[in-house]
């Protein structure tokens, strides 16, 4: 401040000495920048300047010149604000939007769980802001088949929204029940044709089959997914691999087939739950969210989801949150 009030008093020692008004005003201006940024107020300024004056020897026709430079320092303090609330103006505007994208996701991604005898799902997606960049759909082909899919866009926002809404279009728009190979490389040319070019998505995609409990599976560059096989509670990861959505038109997919026996679990992630931190900043391992399933392994699907997602909330850290999908499927006497 002291700093301050010297600056503040040779600008008006040059108010009473110049004739160079331009000038002044220019050093003004330059002066009210690094006002604003040290969040001195205004009437701080005002009672400094009533008190240097009232200890010169001056008329009062000089004391009126001087306050040319109270006149511009303080209108620099008007435009500051003016400046603010159209930031403020825009960022309302900014989250009306992101509330309507939201709201629109909402309802377009929206996902009905099918009921099987045999099998048991849960699943769990949480947004870790208003859009989400993680999709999940479930389709009964009323046939005995199901297919289902976990993707996650690279990217964020309302133009990732728009993105998991066409994939939800290209799967919902089928029809019928295929493979997931096929159904990887008919989306990949939707991502390819539709998609901007700097956002791709990766995708897991399954199809159960329920008479044979047999699950087909492809992925799009996403997180390996696993098996819990209950005879011998161990967890077998599957290892099919494939490249992401929306990088080359002409990339085929290759299929893994799994035999699914009773009380058996075949978990999805997205990279928000296995690259997920704690409050030091590491990694939470992905062992101790896959001995925390084969804890609750006895219990319904979207209980363990619900305990999975808790879990991790209770130790994350609350700067490095992102978008979180977890999905479960059970197979059941």
């Amino acid at each position: 401040m002291e700093e301050f009030k010297k600056d503040y008093k040779k600008l008006i020692d040059e108010s009473l000495s110049t004739n160079n008004k331009t000038q002044l005003i220019k050093k003004c201006e330059e002066f009210t920048n690094e006002v604003i940024k040290k969040d001195i107020l205004p009437e701080d300024i005002v009672e400094i300047h009533k008190n240097y004056i009232s200890s010169l020897d001056v008329t009062d026709h000089e004391a009126l010149d001087t306050l040319d430079v109270l006149q511009e320092v303080v209108k620099g303090f008007g435009y500051s604000y003016r400046d603010y609330q159209k930031l403020v103006n825009k960022l309302q505007y900014h989250d009306k939007e992101i509330d309507l994208a939201s709201r629109l996701q909402q309802t377009m991604l929206k996902t009905d769980i099918p009921q099987f005898d045999s099998i048991q799902i849960g699943v769990i997606s949480v947004a870790a802001q208003k859009v989400s960049g993680d999709y999940f759909n479930l389709i009964d082909h009323n046939d005995g088949t199901m297919s289902f899919a976990v993707a996650d866009v690279i990217g964020k926002g309302i133009p990732a929204a728009l993105a998991m809404s066409m994939i939800k279009f290209g799967m919902d728009s089928y029809g019928h029940s295929q493979l997931p190979s096929e159904g990887l490389k008919r989306l990949n040319r939707v991502v390819e044709k539709n998609v901007n070019q700097n956002m791709f998505v990766t995708m897991f995609y399954g199809l159960y089959e329920e008479m044979n409990h047999l699950l087909y599976c492809s992925s799009a560059g996403h997180e390996p997914g696993y098996v819990y096989r209950a005879e011998t509670e161990e967890f077998q990861e599957i290892e099919v691999r494939g490249r992401v959505l929306g990088v080359n038109q002409q990339t085929r997919y290759s299929q893994q087939e799994i035999p699914i026996y009773i009380d058996d679990l075949v978990i999805i992630f997205t990279d928000g739950v296995t690259e997920a931190r704690n409050k030091k900043g590491e990694f939470i391992k992905k062992d101790t969210l896959l001995n925390l399933i084969k804890k609750y392994k006895h219990m319904h699907p979207q209980d363990i989801v619900q305990i999975i997602y808790e879990a991790i909330l209770k130790v994350q850290n609350p700067n490095k949150k992102d978008d979180m999908t977890i999905l479960i499927i059970k197979r059941v006497n």
